[in-house]
């Protein structure tokens, strides 16, 4: 599969991704390639996301994800303006402070189209397909 939910458990590369991409049926249509790396950071969600002053630091998280759920989400994104490939990976299981929880690689005929794209499907996919626990 050259698109959609890359379900390998390694971390592909990002390199090989875009080689693909680029031989894609629509890679014609495609004026930029956005991709994203989420990783696991040492400071808590709770200090980032709400102000909470007296977090501990991070050491590592849980992360698991529902497949059927996020690949339902890239339909959807493949729905917005512009969009013409997307492909995404996503890790399991325990991960270290700076260790890869996932890539997403977005082909889109503009900026704004790719940049709307990822915020849509990253904030569908944290609110809905994803479970993280932080460990301190």
């Amino acid at each position: 599969m050259n698109d959609g939910l890359d379900r390998s458990t390694q971390m592909p590369s990002v390199d090989a991704w875009l080689a693909q991409a680029k031989q894609s049926p629509q890679a014609g249509s495609v004026g930029m390639y956005l991709t994203h790396n989420g990783v696991v950071r040492e400071t808590a969600k709770a200090r980032i996301r709400y102000g909470e002053e007296n977090t501990k630091p991070v050491v590592g998280m849980t992360f698991s994800y529902d497949a059927e759920k996020a690949e339902a989400v890239i339909a959807e994104t493949y729905k917005m303006p512009g969009i013409y490939y997307i492909r995404m990976w996503m890790a399991e299981g325990e991960r270290k402070v700076g260790e890869s929880l996932m890539l997403v690689l977005i082909g889109a005929d503009m900026r704004p189209h790719a940049v709307d794209a990822l915020d849509y499907l990253m904030g569908r996919i944290k609110g809905e397909c994803v479970t993280e626990t932080e460990k301190f």
